[in-house]
């Protein structure tokens, strides 16, 4: 059968309808009025769920192009095409000329915070329920765990102890230099995850492909992503502009527009994640979140801090002490977790409480 038949219709016409929106948008000059604008809020109200469906369908297609080059070659695929998304987001709040000094560091803190102990939890809660206990790769994990720790330390808690810049801040040759740190390091670990050391993250692979069928299958995958990532990276921009206004309007803190940017962001592949944990999958699991969480700040922090050159936008990335008790706490927890390469259902719910906690105090700080 032709794969495009297989194709399921929403996966491509309902990012087709967000790229016809924000042309629409465009003409009518959507802009933060929108509550006093009959058609502008016919639109605002479109733009979430559509903007939800494009994501949704950004990462099936990123998933069915993973089925096809298996482990973890496709997790990979699947964490960058998430990633991207997530750019575009912070990028489109930005832009909009209101985002706060500190969007960056409370994005990256709450996909670090909900992947380790939300997503990570379930997962290991949801497996332990139906299979008692079950097991992944120590060394996979390990690596994870080591990445994670260097990279959360260079991105968002080393800045709290410098001195070249205020508080919280780099400087900007700090801040290339880490840059460049991250992205070395992230590009060393990608080397040993698909090439040098690939037996580690590899996991179970769940059926297979002719090369023929395959490669139809993947030509159809990237083209179908790249039309699901244009409606993200344009929906973002208006999506941004109601975000801006929601959080004025209840009062919420300035740091939850990072928790909803990564809420949405994670939301499909955290679905992913726990379907694979209820098939006794754990290690595509991990794969999944782990490998979100390292991509989330070794793409997203060079990538703008190179787009900060243009928007000359202060960055604010040290975390507050609350934060960074939250972000050891979990660290910690982690390395117990994952250290013997089994898991039970203690150990998830362990990861939720710390989850809950997070999510609390993100709205009551």
């Amino acid at each position: 059968m032709v794969h495009s038949t297989r194709t399921p219709a929403w996966s491509w016409s309902l990012p087709l309808m967000g790229l016809l929106l924000f042309a629409g948008a465009s003409t009518t000059g959507f802009g933060e009025n929108f509550a006093s604008d009959p058609l502008s809020l016919a639109i605002a109200v479109a733009v979430v769920p559509l903007l939800i469906a494009a994501v949704f369908a950004a990462v099936y297609h990123a998933d069915e192009a993973a089925n096809v080059t298996g482990e973890p070659v496709g997790t990979l695929i699947l964490t960058i095409a998430v990633t991207v998304i997530e750019l575009a987001l912070i990028v489109a709040l930005m832009l909009t000329g209101k985002a706060t000094a500190t969007l960056v560091r409370d994005t990256v803190f709450s996909v670090v915070m909900i992947i380790t102990t939300g997503l990570v939890g379930l997962c290991i809660l949801v497996g332990g329920l139906r299979y008692r206990e079950q097991t992944f790769d120590v060394t996979s994990a390990k690596i994870y765990l080591a990445m994670l720790i260097v990279l959360t330390t260079l991105s968002i808690i080393l800045p709290n102890y410098t001195s070249s810049a205020p508080v919280r801040l780099y400087s900007t040759s700090q801040l290339a230099f880490i840059s460049m740190a991250i992205i070395a390091l992230y590009g060393v670990f990608l080397f040993t995850q698909t090439v040098r050391h690939r037996d580690y993250f590899t996991g179970v692979r769940h059926g297979s492909d002719t090369h023929e069928t395959g490669q139809r299958r993947i030509l159809f995958s990237i083209f179908f992503l790249c039309v699901a990532l244009a409606a993200v990276v344009l929906l973002a921009k208006l999506f941004a502009i109601e975000i801006n206004a929601g959080i004025a309007a209840i009062g919420a803190p300035p740091s939850v527009s990072g928790v909803i940017i990564a809420l949405i962001v994670l939301m499909p592949e955290s679905i992913s994640a726990v379907k694979a944990a209820s098939r006794d999958d754990l290690q595509r699991s991990l794969n999944l979140a782990l490998g979100s969480s390292l991509a989330t700040i070794g793409l997203t922090i060079p990538a703008i801090a190179a787009a900060n050159i243009f928007l000359q936008k202060p960055l604010v990335l040290g975390l507050e002490p609350r934060d960074t008790s939250l972000l050891m706490m979990t660290l910690a927890a982690s390395i117990l977790t994952f250290g013997t390469g089994r898991t039970n259902v203690l150990f998830g719910f362990l990861h939720l409480v710390i989850f809950g906690t997070f999510l609390f105090l993100a709205f009551v700080p």
